[in-house]
């Protein structure tokens, strides 16, 4: 009996004990960490980057029916190939011409975005349709990879820049954003600001017999940037001729402005 009362008072004062002890909180979730440095995204839609102009390469193997309708894309045309930028829409374009070229891509849009990230000029967003995620992936990958190449003949300095492309043989995305015709030459001179790129375009018609096929201007045919950018096309001799003489104009009207303009890569022209 005596037993039973001493276990009767100790169970007593356990449970005295609990009922005065405030409810523990729940646990809390453990917040996901964050890795120190993040590196390539594993994911299907990832193909690459680049420090030119902060562009990304992306593919959708499968757009979604709505959105796919909404972009008004061709139905044959699943699977596509995203080249987005900040800065530099003329490398970037011209180097989704040789993506096009290396596959069985299609250019369903060529937009150029107003975010210069502080300068004058362009970003932009190419879109490739394709019947084969293969290729839509292979044309991303190649444009990326052209990048080195044409960011060649952009010079910059804190008041301005300049760019220059050309091609032996303009493809799908050059007629999608110029007009060029497809086979033929074609070069491009970009100045900014736009007083200089009203320059470099006389002297680029004068300097070579081309065919003027394009001018755009902060208000008409750009985003409102502030550049001139002229488009030509001809022989291949006399496009890279007119591109050369505008070149030395620019280089010498722009470092009046400021520093020597450098070259962002190697120049290629």
């Amino acid at each position: 009996m005596a037993n039973e009362q001493l276990v009767d008072q100790i169970m007593s004062a356990v449970m005295a004990k609990i009922g005065n002890e405030p409810a523990s909180a729940a646990p809390r979730a453990a917040a996901p960490s964050v890795p120190a440095s993040i590196g390539r995204p594993e994911a299907t839609e990832f193909v690459g980057t680049s420090a030119l102009g902060d562009t990304i390469g992306l593919v959708i193997p499968n757009v979604d029916p709505q959105i796919h309708a909404l972009m008004k894309i061709d139905p044959k045309y699943r699977s596509i190939g995203i080249i987005g930028d900040r800065t530099g829409a003329g490398p970037h374009i011209f180097a989704g011409d040789e993506g096009v070229k290396a596959t069985n891509t299609e250019v369903v849009s060529i937009e150029l975005a107003r975010d210069t990230k502080g300068g004058a000029g362009h970003g932009s967003l190419i879109i490739l349709g394709a019947e084969d995620v293969a290729d839509a992936r292979r044309a991303v990958e190649v444009t990326l990879g052209e990048l080195d190449r044409t960011f060649g003949d952009v010079y910059g300095n804190d008041a301005g820049h300049l760019e220059f492309q050309y091609t032996a043989r303009a493809s799908h995305a050059l007629n999608k954003a110029f007009g060029a015709p497809v086979g033929k030459a074609l070069g491009i001179t970009v100045g900014a600001p736009a007083a200089i790129g009203v320059v470099l375009a006389d002297t680029a018609v004068k300097a070579s017999t081309i065919d003027v096929i394009g001018y755009s201007s902060p208000a008409h045919g750009t985003s409102y940037s502030n550049e001139v950018i002229s488009c030509f096309t001809g022989d291949s001799g006399a496009v890279r001729q007119a591109i050369i003489a505008a070149r030395a104009t620019g280089l010498e009207l722009l470092g009046a402005m400021g520093d020597v303009p450098t070259s962002t890569t190697t120049p290629y022209i």
